[in-house]
C-alpha cells in the first residue's frame, strides 16, 4: 500500500507541474557555465545580500544582472508604493482558490511594474496560538488549507515571471524570542502538520524559493540546519533556499546546510569568512559551487538573466490589480454572530452610526508584512458605508466622547475594533484580549443600545467573553486591505452576502486551545532564558498532531466557533451523495442546494476520517472543500476526488506516508462540526 501511494503521489505531482515554470537543462547548463568562469570573491558575493539587503549581486563582466527582491504578502513594499491586499488569514478564509490565485496574480503584476523579480511571500507558518503576532500573515491551522491557498497564491506571481519565496521553513509559530527559542515537535508531528504546506509548494507550484525561520527546530537554527533543507531537496527543489534576515549564526554551519542565498548581507557567507575557510581545506570550493548553481539556474528560468527587470507596459497603479483586491475583500470576512441585525436593508429610516478606532483608517498588521498603499486608493468602512447613499445615512462618532443621545437615536451601531500594526506585528506576540479600553466601548455602547455589529481586525482569535452575549453581530474583517470599507460596506448593507468561513477554531477561551499550555506565555519562567545562553529555550509541540479542530474530539473540548464555520444570509441543504471510484482515488460527488431568499455562496467541506483506527489519528481531517456560489433556489452538484495520500498517516517507522486498509468515513459537512452527509468507504 506504501508503494502505491507514493507512485500515485509522484504521478499526480508530475501533472500539477506541467504549467509551472521548471528549471530546463539548459538552465543547468547555463548556470554550470556562468559558475565555471567565477571567481570565489564573485561566488561570495552572488550567495549574499547586496546594497540596501533586497537585491543579488551583479557581475557585469558575466552578463548577471541585480535582482531586486521585495516584501509581501499584502503587496510590494520596500521603498514603495503599491496594491494593498487582503492578509493571508484573509485568504485563507475565503476557502476560494480562485481568489488566492487571484491576488498572487496582481502582486506579480505589481512587482513587475517596479522591477521586482522575487517577492518574499507567501508565508505559511501553521497558526498554533492566537498569540503569534504574524497569524494574519499566514493560512490558518489546517494544513490543507494552508496548501491549497499557497500553491494558487504562488502560482499567480509566478506565472507573471516572478519567483515567489514561501517562508518560514518550518515551526516558526511565535514571534517571541524567535532568533533562540527552539521548536521541539516529534517526527510525525512535523511531516502532517508543519511541513504539508511547503511540501505542496514545491512539488505541485514549484516555488522558486524558500526562506528559512529563525529559531532552531529540534537543535540546530533552521538556516544551518541540513535536516530541515534536505527535505527540501527530497521534494525535488531545485531553486533557493535563502535565509530570513539575519538568521545566519555560523559560516561552518551555513556552508554545508545547504543554505544558497545569506540576507540581507554576508555576516558569515562573506568573503574573507569564506575564502579562509577554503584555503585551510575545512570547506570545498564545490560546496560555494552549488549555491551559485542553484541561484543561476532559477534566475536563467525566470528569464532574469536576459530580460528586463521592470515591465514598462504595466502601470504602477493598476486598475486590474485594485479589482484584485476588491474581489478577494468580499470573500475573506467571516460572519460569526448576526442576531437578525445584518443585512441592513436600504431605507430613509436607516440612522447608522460608526465609532472605534479602527473605524475611519486602514488597519494593518505591523512587521514586513505592512503595506504603503498607493494615495488615494483606500476606502475606510466609515467611508465605504457613507458612500452607500441616501438610503444609508451614516455618522461618525469620536468614540473617545461617546454622545449617548446620539446612540439611543440610531437604528444601528458599528463598533470597529480589533489591532493594528502596533498591537498585532512581526517580533512580538499578542495579548489574547483585545487593546486597552475596547472592552469597555463595546459594552458601554451595547448598554446604550442593543443594536450593535462589532466589526472585528485581528489575524486571529481574541476574547469575547466581556461583551458577545451583549451585542448582535459580530464580523470578522481581518486585515482587508485598501478595498475593505468598500467590501465591508457591500456585505453589510446585503448586496453581498459574507461568504467566508474561520481558518482556524475559535475556542472562546484561550485555554481550551491544545496549545496553550505550551505556548511561551504560559511556560514557567525559569525555562524563558536570555540567548546565547545555553542550551536554548524550548518550546514543547506536546499537543503533537491534535492542534486546532483536530483535537477537539481527543482532548474533549468544544469551541465558541468551530473550524470552518461562517453565517450567510441564506441556507442551504446537501443531497444526493455518492461515491465513484477512480483508478488513483474516490470521486464524491453531492448536491447543493440555495433553500434561502438570497443569492450566497456555501463552503462545503470534505472531511476523512478514520474507523476503528488502530493507533493515535484526528477524528477527522480536512481533505477538500468547494465554494460554490448560488441563486435563491438554484442547485449544483460538486465533486471532490480524495487521492490515496488523503487517507494517509505518517509512520515515524517506516519515515514515509502509509495507508491503513479498513473502513473510513467521508463526511461532508459546512464547518468541521456540522456534518450534513456520512459516506462509508472501505480501503
Amino acid at each position: 500500500m506504501k508503494r502505491s501511494l507514493s507512485v500515485v503521489v509522484l504521478l499526480l505531482a508530475a501533472i500539477v507541474s506541467q504549467a509551472q515554470i521548471l528549471v530546463t537543462r539548459e538552465d543547468r547548463e547555463r548556470a554550470e557555465a556562468l559558475v565555471s568562469q567565477m571567481t570565489l570573491q564573485e561566488k561570495c558575493a552572488l550567495i549574499t545580500g547586496q546594497e540596501d539587503g533586497f537585491h543579488t549581486a551583479a557581475i557585469p563582466r558575466l552578463g548577471i544582472p541585480s535582482v531586486r527582491l521585495a516584501d509581501g504578502p499584502q503587496g510590494v513594499r520596500n521603498k514603495t508604493n503599491s496594491t494593498y491586499y487582503p492578509c493571508g488569514i484573509s485568504l485563507a478564509a475565503s476557502f476560494n482558490r480562485e481568489v488566492a490565485h487571484g491576488v498572487g496574480t496582481g502582486i506579480g503584476w505589481d512587482a513587475c511594474a517596479r522591477g521586482v523579480r522575487v517577492m518574499l511571500c507567501p508565508g505559511v507558518n501553521i497558526y498554533r496560538s492566537p498569540l503569534c503576532g504574524r497569524n494574519f500573515e499566514y493560512y490558518g491551522e489546517d494544513p490543507y488549507l494552508s496548501s491549497e491557498t499557497a500553491v494558487q497564491y504562488i502560482r499567480g506571481i509566478q506565472e507573471q515571471r516572478v519567483i515567489a519565496t514561501i517562508k518560514h521553513f518550518a515551526l516558526n509559530n511565535q514571534e517571541y524570542d524567535r532568533h533562540w527559542t527552539a521548536s521541539l515537535a516529534d517526527e510525525r508531528t512535523i511531516n502532517e502538520i508543519y511541513f504539508p504546506a511547503f511540501r505542496k509548494a514545491v512539488e505541485e507550484a514549484r516555488v522558486g524559493a524558500v526562506m528559512t525561520s529563525y529559531n532552531p527546530v529540534n537543535g540546530a537554527h533552521a538556516a544551518e540546519n541540513s535536516w530541515l533543507i534536505n527535505h527540501l531537496r527530497r521534494w525535488g527543489h531545485e531553486g533557493i533556499v535563502m535565509s530570513d534576515w539575519t538568521s545566519t549564526y555560523s559560516t561552518v554551519g551555513a556552508l554545508l546546510s545547504g543554505l544558497d542565498l545569506e540576507m540581507p548581507k554576508g555576516y558569515v557567507l562573506n568573503y574573507e569568512a569564506v575564502s579562509e575557510l577554503v584555503k585551510n581545506g575545512t570547506i570545498s570550493e564545490a560546496v560555494v559551487d552549488q549555491k551559485c548553481r542553484h541561484i543561476l539556474q532559477t534566475f536563467a528560468a525566470y528569464g532574469l538573466l536576459d530580460k528586463p527587470m521592470k515591465d514598462e507596459s504595466i502601470p504602477e497603479n493598476n486598475p486590474a490589480s485594485r479589482e484584485k483586491a476588491y474581489a478577494a475583500a468580499l470573500e475573506g470576512p467571516v460572519l460569526l454572530k448576526n442576531d437578525g441585525i445584518l443585512p441592513v436593508k436600504a431605507s430613509k429610516k436607516n440612522n447608522i452610526i460608526v465609532l472605534g478606532p479602527n473605524a475611519d483608517c486602514i488597519p494593518y498588521g505591523g512587521g514586513s508584512g505592512r503595506m504603503d498603499p498607493i494615495e488615494g486608493t483606500t476606502t475606510t468602512l466609515y467611508q465605504g458605508l457613507a458612500a452607500l447613499g441616501k438610503n444609508y445615512k451614516t455618522t461618525l462618532m469620536d468614540w473617545k466622547e461617546i454622545d449617548e443621545a446620539a446612540l439611543k437615536k440610531a437604528s444601528i451601531v458599528i463598533v470597529s475594533v480589533g489591532f493594528n500594526h502596533d498591537t498585532e506585528k512581526e517580533g512580538s506576540d499578542r495579548t489574547y484580549g483585545l487593546p486597552k479600553g475596547q472592552n469597555k466601548l463595546i459594552s458601554r455602547v451595547a448598554a446604550i443600545n442593543p443594536n450593535v455589529l462589532v466589526v472585528a481586525n485581528s489575524g486571529g482569535e481574541f476574547d469575547v467573553t466581556p461583551w458577545i452575549d451583549s451585542v448582535k453581530g459580530l464580523l470578522m474583517a481581518w486585515y482587508g486591505g485598501q478595498e475593505s470599507g468598500r467590501a465591508l460596506a457591500a456585505i453589510i448593507s446585503g448586496a453581498v452576502s459574507p461568504s467566508g468561513r474561520l481558518p482556524f477554531t475559535f475556542w472562546g477561551s484561550e485555554m481550551k486551545n491544545p496549545a496553550a499550555k505550551y505556548y511561551h506565555i504560559n511556560v514557567p519562567e525559569v525555562t524563558r532564558v536570555k540567548k546565547n545562553r545555553d542550551p536554548y529555550p524550548n518550546t514543547q509541540y506536546a499537543e503533537g498532531i491534535f492542534l486546532g479542530y483536530r483535537g477537539v474530539e481527543h482532548f474533549g473540548v468544544q469551541p465558541l466557533y468551530p473550524f470552518g464555520y461562517g453565517l450567510t444570509y441564506s441556507t442551504f441543504a446537501y443531497s444526493d451523495a455518492s461515491v465513484e471510484q477512480l483508478p488513483y482515488g474516490l470521486k464524491v460527488s453531492f448536491t447543493v442546494k440555495n433553500t434561502g431568499k438570497v443569492r450566497a455562496s456555501e463552503v462545503a467541506q470534505v472531511y476523512v476520517s478514520k474507523v476503528k483506527p488502530s493507533f493515535s489519528r484526528p477524528d477527522r481531517e480536512l481533505k477538500g472543500y468547494v465554494k460554490v456560489d448560488l441563486g435563491k433556489g438554484e442547485s449544483s452538484t460538486v465533486s471532490v476526488t480524495l487521492t490515496p495520500s488523503d487517507f494517509s498517516s505518517y509512520s515515524v517507522s517506516s519515515h514515509d506516508w502509509v495507508v491503513t486498509p479498513g473502513s473510513y468515513r467521508i463526511l461532508v459537512g459546512d464547518s468541521s462540526a456540522s456534518i450534513k452527509l456520512d459516506l462509508p468507504v472501505k480501503l
